[in-house]
Order: C-alpha cells, then sequence, then structure tokens
C-alpha cells in the first residue's frame, strides 16, 4: 500500500533521509523506532506531502505522491494522519472536529456527518463527549478524538506520528489501545513511536532507523530478542535501562 523507492531528502546540507526502500503492506502495522533525529517523523510526514523529498518515488497504491499534477488535498483526504499535538480546532466540538471534512469534501449533509462523528467516539470509547470542546478534554481523549477525525475520512490507511509522546503517562494507554482495536480490524498503519510495548504486541514489522536510513527491519521478537546491528542493540539497552 505504501511503497519507498530510494527516497532522499535533504534540508540544506543535511542529508535527513538517505536512500529509502521498503514498503507497507495492506493490513500491516508497521512501527518505525529510532533515536531522536534519525528521521523518523520527515519519512512518515512524506508519506502525505507534510515533507517534499528531493529524488526517489513514494508510492501509495499506485499514486506517485510527489508527482507534480497530484491533487494534495484530494490526496491527503484519503489518508489518515494523526499528530503529536493533536491539532483539533479549540472552537468546534468534538463531534464538529470530526464532521468538518466529511461535510466539506466529502459534501456528507449535516445529520449524517453528525450521526457518523458519534459513531466514532463510541469507536474510541467517548460516546458522552461530542458536545464537549477541546479545552475540556484531557489530552489523552483529545487524541482519541483526533484519531476520529483522521477515521471519519474512511481512509486505506493510518500514519501516526509520535500520537502519545505529548501525553501524560497515564493517558498513553488509552490511545493505545484505540491504535491495537484498528490494528485488530485490519487497518493498515504507519506508526512512528517510542512505545516499544505496543511495537512488541501489535507490529508485523519493526523498522529501526538511525541517521536517516533504516538500519534494520524485522518482526517483532526478532527485533527485540535479537537485533542485528551494533546501534539496534544499544538503542534497545538504552531504553530498558530508561
Amino acid at each position: 500500500m505504501i511503497r519507498f523507492e530510494a527516497v532522499d531528502k535533504w534540508y540544506g546540507d543535511y542529508h535527513a533521509l538517505q536512500s529509502i526502500t521498503a514498503e507497507v503492506a495492506q493490513g500491516e502495522v508497521v512501527v518505525v523506532c529510532g533515536p531522536s533525529g534519525s528521521g523518523k517523523s520527515t519519512l512518515i510526514r512524506t508519506v502525505n506531502r507534510l515533507e517534499e523529498i528531493q529524488k526517489g518515488r513514494i508510492l501509495f497504491g499506485e499514486q506517485d505522491v510527489h508527482a507534480r499534477a497530484l491533487d494534495i488535498n484530494a490526496f491527503r483526504s484519503r489518508v489518515g494522519f494523526v499528530f503529536q499535538s493533536f491539532n483539533l480546532f479549540p472552537h468546534l466540538s468534538a463531534a464538529q472536529n470530526i464532521m468538518l471534512a466529511p461535510m466539506n469534501v466529502l459534501k456528507l449533509g449535516r445529520a449524517r456527518a453528525r450521526e457518523k462523528a458519534e459513531q466514532l467516539l463510541a469507536r474510541v470509547g467517548l460516546a458522552s463527549k461530542a458536545d464537549a470542546y477541546p479545552g475540556q478534554l484531557s489530552g489523552g481523549q483529545q487524541q482519541r478524538v483526533a484519531i476520529a477525525r483522521a477515521l471519519a475520512m474512511d481512509p486505506p490507511a493510518m500514519l501516526f506520528d509520535e500520537p502519545t509522546s505529548a501525553l501524560d503517562p497515564e493517558m498513553v494507554g488509552e490511545v493505545l489501545q484505540v491504535m491495537k482495536s484498528l490494528a485488530r480490524e485490519g487497518m493498515t498503519m504507519m506508526c512512528v513511536t517510542h512505545e516499544m510495548g505496543f511495537a512488541r504486541e501489535v507490529a508485523d514489522r519493526v523498522w529501526f532507523m538511525d541517521q536517516g536510513r533504516i538500519v534494520e527491519t524485522g518482526a517483532p521478537g526478532d527485533f527485540f530478542e535479537r537485533a542485528q546491528s551494533e546501534r539496534a542493540r544499544r538503542f534497545l539497552s538504552e531504553l530498558r535501562a530508561h
């Protein structure tokens, strides 16, 4: 569903992504991990063109994401993206945040959009919060609304960019629970996260990045128990110590 073909990205002289070639199959959950500054968030943000690339190709299905002729807004409406910092509209209720794109992009009627919003809020465990504003919700609740908002466009794949890193520890579990249920339902997911328990339990494959490269890929059991590269082994031992 997502394919990277010899992708390179620079910020000025800084080579942020170096010859990335990898793919995410339909229905697969891939967790991207690695030290800070390794290129994880840059990589995931190239998939919906929040970051441009200078070389190579990225295909989403059969669509060349970085083709000049691409209608970016139409394309992005098909890719669910969940940010680190929620990015909800503070002046809209939870339901209104979710209704916005289906009404404006899919031209769904207000009643149908509201019904869909309520179904999605129930799906993320927030059925009673439809009319609450973001400022009245905890960080974990806001992030679950953000996930519901991304699901409102019925995307074939979901991208998560460190979705729990802005949350207090006690709120992390409630967001990971929603992500686990999506994985069980067969959603194609690419997740940048430091939550190694989630990676071990839910991922089909782990990509380990360092200095703009995918250094190692493997099934979670292999990666966590038998990491091949010295850099990955050091990263894992530092995580365990932490």
